[in-house]
């Protein structure tokens, strides 16, 4: 697929999955997100599993831009947003940036990602692709 076939928020939503993985977990340049892994699992294995979810998260951005199964795409990020930000809700919320605030930006992202995603398929669609 050629880069300027993907749409502009599809772009940003990947963005988001790049930052999160890349800047905040991988590069440990947001420790806010090791200590909210090591309340949940574990101080043992922060470390490890804060890198292996950023990782997944830049994989994430990759399976996104690719526009391979867009549908199960989306559905995975609503799944996985959903998942971590509840999580997050009950057992770290004095971690989060904005608190159990962030369950509102959580669920404007699941909404973002799948009208994104439903309207690149139509794109596509229309382009007979």
């Amino acid at each position: 697929m050629h880069p300027g076939s993907i749409p502009l928020l599809t772009w940003l939503i990947a963005g988001i999955w790049i930052i999160n993985g890349l800047y905040c977990k991988l590069l440990n340049r947001v420790p806010r997100h090791r200590l909210i892994v090591a309340r949940i699992a574990g101080a043992s294995f922060a470390g490890s599993l804060t890198k292996l979810i950023g990782v997944a998260e830049l994989l994430m951005a990759v399976w996104i831009l690719s526009g391979i199964e867009t549908r199960l795409a989306a559905i995975t990020q609503v799944m996985v947003i959903a998942a971590m930000n509840s999580i997050e809700f009950f057992m770290a919320p004095d971690l989060l940036l904005f608190g159990r605030g962030n369950a509102i930006l959580a669920g404007v992202l699941v909404v973002w990602a799948y009208v994104t995603v439903v309207f690149f398929v139509v794109a596509m669609r229309m382009r007979g692709k």
